[in-house]
């Protein structure tokens, strides 16, 4: 299965709402990376194996399953999320960028890769897949702007 979509991360027509910069929107998707338990219910904890410049391999500990992935990144436009298949997960990717369609309007593209099948039997459960990621991402967004406004993204 293939599935993108796109989240308005400043609605520049909502006085009440707080814009937050690429910047800050950035550094709440390095906290993702870093340690994702604010970002994904049931995590219990997330491992970082091997770190490089623009590299992270992670183990995500969701008790009763471990998944391993790699995090790649071009700093400040995208962040790729790659799972390994094993016996508990068939594996997929996750890409974020960051869009600035003009200054200030930010969103995030969000594109996933499984093995899930779209059709026949599999379109039901698919759709309910794809209507679960788009919370998830939703959430990404909720807790990204949680953090910055608590201060943990002061540059």
């Amino acid at each position: 299965m293939k599935f993108e979509h796109l989240i308005e991360v400043n609605d520049l027509n909502n006085p009440l709402q707080d814009p937050l910069t690429r910047e800050e929107l950035w550094f709440g998707l390095l906290c993702r990376a870093e340690d994702a338990r604010a970002f994904l219910p049931g995590l219990e904890a997330c491992h970082i194996i091997e770190r490089s410049d623009d590299l992270l391999v992670r183990d995500l500990d969701f008790g009763s399953a471990v998944i391993r992935d790699r995090v790649t990144f071009e700093v400040l436009h995208w962040i790729r999320f790659e799972s390994e298949a094993n016996a508990d997960h068939a594996g997929g990717s996750l890409t974020i960028s960051i869009e600035e369609p003009q200054p200030g309007a930010l969103f995030l593209r969000f594109r996933y890769h499984t093995t899930l099948p779209e059709g026949g039997d599999d379109a039901r459960y698919a759709e309910f897949v794809r209507s679960a990621y788009h919370q998830s991402d939703v959430d990404t967004v909720r807790v990204i702007r949680m953090i910055a406004e608590s201060g943990g993204l002061a540059q």
